[in-house]
Formats: C-alpha cells, sequence, structure tokens
C-alpha cells in the first residue's frame, strides 16, 4: 500500500464502470489520480480530477497532455481503460463502425503511450495498465472486431514491456463478462451481461486485480491478470 501513497495516474476511460472503479481504488490508496473521459465525470473520487479527451483524437490527447502535466506532472501510472464494443458478422459490418473501435481500443491506446511513456523513460520509473479482455484470445460470432482490437492491444503491451524494462512495468489485465453501461454503448449490436449467461464481475473486482498489481513492490512485475466469473468457459 505504501508503494502507491503519494504516487500520480492517468485513467482514460475513467468516467464510468471499470474505469471510474479503477480510478476510486486509486484515490482510495493515496494516488492522485487524473480521469480522461469522453463526457464529464458527475461524481469524482474525493482528490481526482476529470479532464475532457476522446483518446482516439491526436488533438485531444495533445491537450490532455499539456493540460496534465501543467496542473499535475508526469504520471508514474497509466491505465489506458478507454474502449468500446461492437457485435455484428465480419460479412455483413461497417467498416466506418470498425475503424472507430480500432481508433478507442487500439490507436488510443497507443496515442497515450506516445505521450506520456517518454516521460516515464526519462523519470526511471512508471507503470502502464492495459485493460483487455479475454475476447483477445478467444474468437466469437459477432466479436470479430472487438477481440481483434484486444488482441492487437495485447501485442502492443509485451512490445512496450520488452522495449522499457527494467524500469517500466507493463500489465495486461483481461477480464471477462463484467456489468458495466459497457454493452449499452457497443457501437452496433445489443447485449447486456444477463443476456451471455455466465455471471458477471463487478467493475470494483477487476479494479482489484490492477492495484493488486500495481502494490507489488520494486523489482516485481506482474504481467498479465485473467480475471472472469466462475461460470464463464473462456
Amino acid at each position: 500500500m505504501s508503494y502507491l501513497i503519494g504516487k500520480r495516474a492517468l485513467v482514460s476511460g475513467g468516467g464510468s464502470g471499470i474505469g471510474l472503479a479503477i480510478a476510486g481504488k486509486l484515490s482510495e490508496a493515496g494516488v492522485q489520480t487524473v480521469i480522461a473521459d469522453i463526457l464529464p465525470v458527475n461524481d469524482l473520487p474525493p482528490q481526482t480530477l476529470s479532464f475532457l479527451c476522446d483518446v482516439a483524437s491526436g488533438p485531444q490527447v495533445d491537450t490532455l497532455f499539456a493540460e496534465l502535466i501543467g496542473q499535475v506532472g508526469q504520471p508514474d501510472i497509466l491505465v489506458c481503460c478507454a474502449g468500446r464494443g461492437i457485435h455484428e458478422k465480419l460479412a455483413e459490418g461497417d467498416p466506418e463502425k470498425w475503424q472507430q473501435i480500432i481508433n478507442t481500443n487500439l490507436t488510443g491506446a497507443l496515442r497515450l503511450v506516445r505521450a506520456f511513456v517518454p516521460g516515464m523513460i526519462a523519470a526511471g520509473q512508471g507503470h502502464v495498465v492495459f485493460l483487455s479482455s479475454v475476447a483477445a484470445r478467444h474468437a466469437y460470432p459477432y466479436g470479430g472486431i472487438y477481440a481483434a482490437s484486444k488482441a492487437a492491444l495485447e501485442v502492443v503491451a509485451e512490445t512496450l514491456r520488452q522495449e522499457v524494462l527494467p524500469a517500466i512495468r507493463v500489465t495486461v489485465v483481461a477480464p471477462g463478462v463484467t456489468d458495466t453501461s459497457f454493452f449499452e454503448n457497443t457501437v452496433s449490436g445489443s447485449h447486456t451481461a444477463a443476456d451471455i449467461g455466465y455471471g458477471a464481475l463487478s467493475p470494483a473486482n477487476v479494479a482489484d486485480a490492477v492495484l493488486f498489481a500495481l502494490r507489488q513492490p520494486a523489482g516485481v512485475s506482474v504481467n498479465q491478470i485473467t480475471i472472469r466469473p466462475d461460470s464463464q468457459p473462456f
């Protein structure tokens, strides 16, 4: 716990669901936390700031970088949580919607890495967390574009880990079905956590997994965590 006190963190997609739960846990652990989200956040955790930012937009990430560095300073922790879902057949889908998913789930995380990891390298320490999905390793009907975006994100995470070790730690957290508004905000298709039928994690369950990785002492890296409901078969 003491390792985190006084650290600074940026959580993208931190305005709701898993991201907001992570921001709350970080705040409780004594971390000065900044949320970046496309919508204003009404109920911020204590000692938490919020900036508007669509991570799919290069200019908006540039603005976020300038504002965060100016007001808070270089983050020690970067949590790439912003993401969207899509549920449609590949042979019938809309390539414009596919691009939206890739721009947010993959390119958005890359933009944040490019903006904030150089400062971690200069400081000689830091921790980057990527929120992936069990879908990254299990293809399923109607889920090809979403799963592909998360599979690519995990390749990015492992590449980054190798490029920045040993000073900077990199963690991938891959949740199974989680009960959030994610399903209500898919680009196309309609699902709920209940429809899937495996039960569901809470956002706090996933946030606890993230905090477990962040709390490890110097010299210890937790690089991959998979967390899912007991009944989920993949």
